[in-house]
């Protein structure tokens, strides 16, 4: 029997249960009483309340699972797919695993931002520790990060970061499994959806989305051939059937209606402008965006091909990657091939016409056929080549923590990039006992690498000592002598005068902190007040952090939101005008928030009572062309 609410709520309908009323539902027959029960204005407090009415009712809600059932369904629609029609669920228990776990992700969530704000989150062990079912974890984390756009930024911060954490954690698994087939077993195409998924996570990229994007385009290929050979064998084949064209005519026909309907129907291209882009990489972006590099491409190319019964084999060429089809029984040498460029629109070369590809030699092993393995890994080589190309942002980071994983998941014994990663991980001062670790393993693997490995390890185990002992963080105040030149607070929407970003504060020192070496890098020589003024920690639009003197900013004449992806660690809402601090944020600088509202209300809502007009800045403030320091 339900528990009946001791809270203050009544009824969602504001409406009392009179004695008359229950007597005329108790006389009704069991099916329309559940019919009534599951009206949508009726939620699981209301029935919980009616339940505890009588005997009749109480079975009415709870007897045949149907009241509950649509009350799960009403709260948690996304979870349906995870139910078979056809079986049968204890409804009212699946309602109250599912409330119980919501509360303990939330309360999880809310807890995260006191202990790490400090410092960069890469686990959530506890998350692994509540033992819930993952798809009610993820459920309640998507609940979170589609509530109400502009409040509850922090929980939403770290809501996205555990999602994240928890869906690559589950395509790790899955690609591990992919590995431990046979090599025949392992499709190129399943690779590279999981090389996406772990790159993008959150963007709920499918086999099975890719699967029926790649047949409509196979659909399209055999309209195509059918105007030129309505007899063709590839025809006559049904979706999903594996077979091989052993007529060397009727795979030419299939090439040439392939690179008719891929490159002159549909426009894809390789894409030589932005050819170092990362999504160029991802495959379900290939399909959206209708560009790639050379791999990506041919990876389409060669899964189109082998659905029509041509088989192609990937080949590992240098710096250009390309697909080969054989040309006859014997397969004896390279020049037994063709070789298909996917990046420059399928055009076929003989073997001596890729060197033009590249403009030298290269010998004949450089044109064998690779496994599914070797291209996973070109691939995700690739990715690891952009983001150290990166710009040293929190972006291009990111990335080169997910192509490392993906690349020691597929190659875990490679010292070289188990290097770069305890490298990384010491930089970005994050995962100290996973350095470590990492470092055991390279020391077995190489003993001549014990130079570096000490070094880091040195260091490292500095880093966990410091953690056992962290120092109390500064709390700046408006209100101290040795800040009184500093004029703005945390929160406010800025503009630079020089380099015209907007931004968001998020810190700021009375003085430059930085070094002497980025004060003349930065030529902050060159300001009026040089490094002797304050300085503002803001989160740049185009998703940068810097470091910016006051003489440099400008409160904002139309204040807008800031798309940074670590607005969330510092703030908890927008407000139209400013960003309001969360509790950590506020214990550093405790002054802020009320400096921050005064600040507003002089340059904006004072100006919108008296004349109406669009808000501008009322201090006289003066341009330098200078850097943005």
């Amino acid at each position: 029997m339900a528990t009946p609410y001791t809270g203050d709520r009544v009824l969602g309908t504001n409406a009392v249960i009179s004695e008359s009323f229950a007597k005329r539902l108790t006389d009704l027959p069991a099916e329309l009483l559940e019919h009534i029960l599951c009206f949508r204005v009726l939620n699981h407090i209301d029935i919980c309340n009616v339940s505890c009415t009588c005997k009749r009712l109480h079975d009415g809600c709870h007897g045949r699972g149907k009241v509950w059932a649509h009350q799960y369904k009403l709260r948690w629609p996304r979870l349906q797919r995870f139910y078979q029609q056809n079986e049968s669920y204890d409804w009212l228990k699946e309602f109250k695993t599912r409330h119980v776990v919501g509360q303990q992700i939330r309360r999880t969530v809310e807890s995260i931002s006191k202990r790490f704000f400090t410092e960069v989150v890469n686990s959530f062990a506890e998350i692994d520790s509540l033992g819930a079912p993952e798809h009610f974890c993820e459920d309640e984390l998507l609940g979170i990060l589609n509530s109400d756009k502009r409040k509850c930024l922090t929980l939403k911060y770290y809501a996205k970061k555990i999602l994240y954490f928890l869906r690559q954690q589950n395509i790790l698994r899955n690609l591990k499994v992919f590995l431990e087939r046979p090599p025949e077993q392992q499709s190129a195409l399943e690779g590279a959806v999981l090389i996406d998924q772990y790159c993008n996570p959150l963007a709920d990229t499918t086999l099975e989305s890719i699967s029926a994007q790649i047949e409509e385009i196979t659909d399209k290929v055999k309209k195509y051939l059918r105007v030129k050979n309505a007899t063709h064998p590839s025809l006559r084949v049904s979706q999903g059937d594996c077979f091989v064209l052993e007529n060397l005519e009727f795979q030419r026909q299939v090439i040439c209606a392939l690179n008719a309907v891929l490159y002159d129907q549909l426009q894809y291209k390789g894409n030589e402008r932005d050819y170092y882009n990362p999504l160029n990489s991802y495959i379900h972006q290939v399909l959206l965006r209708r560009t790639g590099i050379p791999i990506s491409l041919s990876v389409l190319y060669m899964t189109l091909a082998r659905k029509l019964g041509v088989p192609l084999e990937p080949v590992n060429f240098p710096n250009h990657f390309l697909l080969r089809w054989c040309q006859y029984q014997r397969r004896w040498d390279i020049y037994d091939y063709v070789y298909i460029d996917t990046f420059g629109k399928g055009k076929q070369l003989a073997a001596k016409e890729c060197e033009n590809l590249i403009r030298h030699q290269v010998g004949a092993d450089y044109y064998s056929a690779i496994s599914t393995g070797e291209l996973l890994l070109r691939m995700v080589g690739n990715l690891l080549n952009i983001g150290k190309r990166g710009e040293g942002n929190e972006k291009s980071y990111q990335l080169l923590r997910d192509s490392l994983d993906l690349y020691l998941t597929i190659n875990p014994d490679n010292v070289q990039y188990l290097l770069l990663q305890a490298r990384l991980y010491f930089h970005l001062g994050i995962w100290p006992e996973k350095v470590l670790d990492i470092l055991q393993h390279i020391q077995a693997l190489d003993p001549t690498q014990h130079g570096a490995v000490g070094y880091l390890v040195q260091h490292t185990l500095e880093h966990i000592q410091h953690k056992r002992h962290p120092v109390e963080p500064e709390v700046k105040r408006h209100s101290a002598p040795e800040h009184r030149d500093v004029q703005y607070s945390v929160g406010l929407i800025m503009k630079h005068k020089r380099s015209g970003y907007n931004c968001v504060i998020y810190g700021w020192d009375p003085k430059c902190t930085m070094s002497q070496e980025w004060i003349n890098t930065m030529r902050v020589h060159q300001l009026s007040k040089g490094a002797d003024q304050p300085f503002y920690n803001v989160l740049v639009q185009d998703g940068t952090c810097r470091y910016a003197a006051q003489e440099n900013l400008e409160p904002h004449s139309a204040p807008l939101e800031i798309a940074h992806p670590e607005v969330g660690r510092y703030f908890t809402e927008f407000s139209d005008t400013h960003y309001i601090a969360n509790e950590e944020l506020q214990s550093r600088y405790p002054e802020d928030m009320c400096k921050t509202h005064r600040t507003v209300e002089e340059l904006y809502h004072g100006l919108n009572h008296n004349s109406g007009q669009s808000p501008e800045p009322t201090a006289n403030f003066q341009d330098h062309d200078l850097l943005d320091p």
